[in-house]
């Protein structure tokens, strides 16, 4: 299966790309979708639109797997960052993809066993899993690539199927 884990923002999109097969990754792509602010938030959203959309066609993703909405004060920027996650969900739907939502909680216990862990844990066993020699930056690859683990973990066919 090939898992596209998305981080979604506005200013900064991470994604991941990876093969899951058995119990092994393979890292296909990763990296992420930035804007500048001096461009039009359309503009910006139409950007994340069509990179989001060149990857799940270029690589021939099974798969999306988008981290749900965490916020604490700032709901200006909340809102900013929802136009980015509708987007990622927008893009594997028109392309007929299963999506899938994580909550940040989903995610480090998939990823680290404990859903409280912190962002460098999470960030090493990222590098841990994927037996990279570095950190992948910024953060919100990291967080992407993590994403995608979460769901290569959680995901179960028989779902799929019905069972």
């Amino acid at each position: 299966m090939i898992i596209l884990g998305i981080d979604p923002g506005y200013a900064i999109t991470g994604y991941g790309v990876l093969e899951h097969v058995g119990n092994k990754f393979r890292i296909i792509a990763f990296g992420d979708i930035s804007t500048a602010k001096e461009i039009p938030f359309s503009n910006r959203l139409l950007t994340i639109y069509n990179e989001i959309n060149k990857l799940i066609i270029t690589h021939h993703v099974d798969a999306v797997a988008v981290e749900e909405l965490f916020f604490n004060t700032n709901t200006k920027t909340a809102i900013k960052v929802g136009h980015g996650r509708g987007i990622a969900l927008l893009c594997g739907a028109l392309n007929e993809k299963k999506v899938f939502e994580y909550t940040p909680l989903q995610v480090k216990q998939a990823v680290c066993g404990y859903g409280r862990a912190d962002k460098k844990q999470v960030q090493q066993m990222v590098k841990v899993l994927l037996n990279l020699s570095e950190v992948p930056k910024p953060d919100d690859v990291a967080d992407a690539l993590a994403i995608a683990i979460c769901h290569a973990h959680s995901y179960n066919e028989r779902f799929d199927k019905g069972i």
